[in-house]
């Protein structure tokens, strides 16, 4: 079967289409923005085809027929007349002050020289009164009403994120610049604007708060993205010698309330060139920032194990009031498993979309935190072979190791519950990491085990103590696994796994590591030390 051109890098529409690459046609969901409204807004991660839908308004707006034969909007469009399309991108790097201003000036004055008009009243005016004189002469000048599409709307203040006065400058600026939009109705005729992260309409676009939000709108969950449909009818030729399952596992799972998942298009893409599984998505943007406010917020891979958010939780953004749920869900690091209502309120679950993102993520993390990210790195990877090889004596090292490279600013509580919360949380980030199939807090029927590992034909449960005493700290232990035993926790893996081991682990306050380590095994329903 015959392979088309793989069209990994290029998010311009008229490129793919003529270059014979691979197209997967979302015209279907554009016919139905335009039938439907006037004003969109769309979030999406980054590398997920926003771009691509920019390209693809221009060019059925600028009535280009020829690229889209075969396209399902091709026999519903009128392609006797076009409309002039105003195509604004912040895609520069906006860290210093007055950039965003100057860059959407020099947009506004490209635009003018490209459809012939005269700008030379209009040198002086600033970026949204440059834009309403464009909006208004077009008009004049086609007699066409103006198409606005703008891409990476969000980039002058996630840029400047992490200099929340910039920020706050950028966000005031696009916030009147927004608003010329709106105020100019007459001259337009659809506006479409993408980005990242969703600013509430109160803090950046409550001059366009006309604007219709479709990205948690289930008739709109796939207008990014790659279905399983999509890899069977468009992709065809470039499955051969992949293994569907790994592919799925690895790289689907993102879903924005619709009945089917999809695909990171990037993922696929890079896969089907490289034919490789790695984290092709995840690694061309080293999410720091995110670390940092997980770090501010106290917030650890741990807490995203069943994790509930109300829906406006996750649906806005704030510069001054960011939190790491929502930072995580936006940027693509965190997807919808399940939607409830609950009286008037809409809830969510939130979890990792696929083994790609959980487990560099983890990793990630856990780089973040340690003071020696290479040797922590080869550590954990040791300290779990350790544990599924039952050299305990060997796992308590690695974890000593772990630790130990962990700067004590992260414990700095008077907590004890705090304490331990965070020692669970390195360990099952480690596990998560190492792509382990671990659970935090499972229950029984009289309380919950801190951690349980499966892997393979073995279960390991886990309970974590924190000890202010140097004496009685492989006591400590020994009375966690008492707890194990004494309430159930490792009754639910008798008929799964063939050999359980009971881990009670008694963590140091004052030396801020593992100070004692204890293990039971049950085999075949026998005990024994």
């Amino acid at each position: 079967m015959n392979r088309l051109r793989n069209p990994l890098g290029d998010p311009d529409f008229r490129s793919v289409r003529g270059n014979g690459c691979y197209y997967v046609d979302k015209t279907p969901h554009l016919r139905r923005m335009i039938d439907q409204g006037k004003y969109y807004f769309l979030s999406r991660p980054r590398r997920f085809g926003k771009s691509m839908l920019i390209s693809t308004l221009e060019a059925l707006f600028g009535s280009e027929k020829s690229l889209f034969e075969g396209l399902a909007i091709y026999d519903y469009w009128d392609w006797s007349a076009s409309n002039p399309v105003v195509r604004l991108s912040f895609s520069v790097n906006y860290t210093k002050p007055g950039q965003v201003e100057s860059d959407s000036r020099s947009q506004i004055r490209d635009l003018e020289r490209e459809y012939g008009l005269d700008s030379s009243l209009a040198e002086l005016e600033d970026g949204p009164a440059r834009l309403r004189s464009l909006l208004k002469n077009l008009h004049r000048k086609t007699g066409q009403q103006v198409v606005v599409l703008v891409d990476e709307y969000d980039a002058p203040i996630l840029d400047a994120i992490e200099d929340p006065e910039l920020a706050k400058q950028n966000r005031d600026f696009l916030r009147g610049f927004y608003k010329v939009i709106k105020d100019s109705y007459k001259h337009v005729r659809f506006v479409f604007v993408t980005g990242i992260s969703m600013f509430s309409n109160v803090s950046l676009f409550s001059g366009l708060n006309n604007l219709h939000d479709i990205s948690l709108d289930p008739e709109f969950a796939t207008i990014c993205g790659y279905t399983e449909d999509d890899l069977d009818t468009v992709f065809t030729p470039e499955l051969e010698g992949l293994d569907r399952n790994e592919i799925r596992e690895w790289y689907n799972g993102y879903n924005w309330l619709g009945k089917e998942k999809v695909y990171n298009p990037y993922d696929l893409l890079s896969l089907f060139r490289l034919r490789r599984y790695e984290a092709h998505w995840f690694t061309t943007g080293a999410p720091t920032f995110l670390y940092q406010v997980m770090k501010q917020r106290g917030f650890t891979p741990l807490d995203v194990e069943n994790l509930t958010v109300q829906r406006d939780f996750v649906s806005t953004f704030e510069v001054d009031d960011i939190s790491a749920e929502a930072l995580m869900f936006q940027a693509g690091y965190l997807t919808i498993t399940s939607e409830e209502r609950i009286g008037s309120r809409t809830q969510f679950t939130l979890d990792y979309p696929n083994m790609e993102v959980r487990e560099h993520l983890n990793e990630g993390f856990l780089m973040h935190v340690s003071q020696e990210p290479g040797q922590v790195s080869v550590q954990r990877l040791e300290m779990c072979e350790k544990l599924i090889a039952n050299d305990f004596g060997g796992f308590a090292e690695k974890l000593r190791a772990i630790f130990h490279k962990i700067p004590h600013q992260w414990y700095d509580s008077s907590d004890v519950a705090r304490y331990e919360a965070w020692y669970a949380a390195i360990l099952f980030t480690c596990f998560r990491a190492q792509s382990f199939k671990v659970s935090a807090e499972e229950s029984s029927s009289h309380g919950r085990s801190d951690l349980v590992v499966e892997h393979g034909e073995q279960a390991f449960v886990f309970e974590l103590k924190v000890t202010d005493s140097e004496d009685g700290q492989e006591q400590v232990a020994s009375d966690a696994i008492k707890q194990i035993r004494s309430r159930g926790y490792a009754e639910a893996y008798r008929g799964t796994a063939e050999v359980i081991h009971l881990v009670g682990i008694a963590f140091s306050r004052e030396k801020r590591n593992l100070a004692a380590v204890k293990v039971e095994q049950i085999e075949q329903g026998h005990s024994g030390q």
